[in-house]
């Protein structure tokens, strides 16, 4: 099964009115292969801009909007909270969800991840479901249990069917904004962990599951990173606010 090639910007709490019209030109005067696609997730009060700016410039089928997170809840009394039907109307196609760094300081559970995961795609939009294990768990060689802890409450909650409509982005805590990269031998070692662990319940849909990459990706490191059998892109982090080096990396990609 053909899977989709996606390179991911996560602009996280970085970025400003400067940043989105760079973007949009550079993205505008490269080639994007038919087979790839760009998400761009600034943070929120840049959406909208993005959005109509990339719709100006034609980018539309080529370089696709997602948000940092969304509300597991469609709609209420919470404050500073924002919803994915809000999202929708905003032209939104991808939502992070369940970054470590929402589980780290925001303390969301694997739970909580779920019912965000089940609530996104309730409004017809894709999660990028984030997994990772910390340094001490790698140490401890507890990955292939933190990652099966993270993914199973959203199987339990969304049924494995579902996971057609779900991107897995792999992002070991150590390796995110400190420079240091799984090697290209780890990381497809552990996304093949990912896809055996979704293909006990239905093979043919963990074959089609595309699975990213994240974690200090850069120019120099994506080459090889993306040419790993089960790694079909990244979630690109500090390189992807800097508009040359993320054109760049969404050149590569495998033929």
């Amino acid at each position: 099964m053909n899977r989709r090639f996606i390179v991911a910007a996560n602009w996280k709490m970085n970025g400003n009115l400067s940043l989105v019209d760079n973007m949009i030109d550079k993205l505008s005067s490269i080639n994007i292969a038919d087979s790839v696609d760009v998400v761009v997730c600034p943070s929120f009060p840049y959406l909208g801009l993005f959005s109509e700016k990339a719709e100006q410039r034609n980018l539309n089928e080529r370089v696709f909007l997602g948000a940092q997170n969304a509300s597991e809840y469609e709609k209420g009394a919470y404050t500073g909270e924002v919803s994915t039907n809000m999202l929708e109307e905003m032209k939104v196609n991808y939502v992070i969800v369940g970054h470590s760094e929402r589980r780290s300081i925001f303390k969301e559970t694997s739970t909580h991840v779920a019912d965000k995961v089940k609530q996104v795609l309730s409004a017809g939009l894709t999660p990028i479901l984030c997994v990772g294990e910390s340094e001490a768990e790698r140490a401890a060689e507890q990955t292939e249990t933190v990652l099966a802890a993270q993914l199973q409450p959203v199987v339990d909650a969304i049924g494995i069917e579902s996971f057609k409509r779900v991107v897995i982005a792999y992002e070991p805590v150590w390796a995110i904004g400190t420079g240091k990269t799984a090697s290209p031998e780890i990381a497809q070692e552990t996304h093949g962990f990912i896809r055996r662990f979704l293909a006990q319940l239905d093979s043919e849909i963990a074959e089609g599951v595309s699975l990213l990459y994240g974690g200090s990706v850069n120019g120099a490191n994506c080459s090889e990173l993306f040419a790993q059998p089960d790694i079909d892109g990244g979630l690109i982090g500090g390189a992807s606010l800097k508009v040359d080096e993320f054109a760049g990396i969404c050149s590569t990609y495998k033929g």
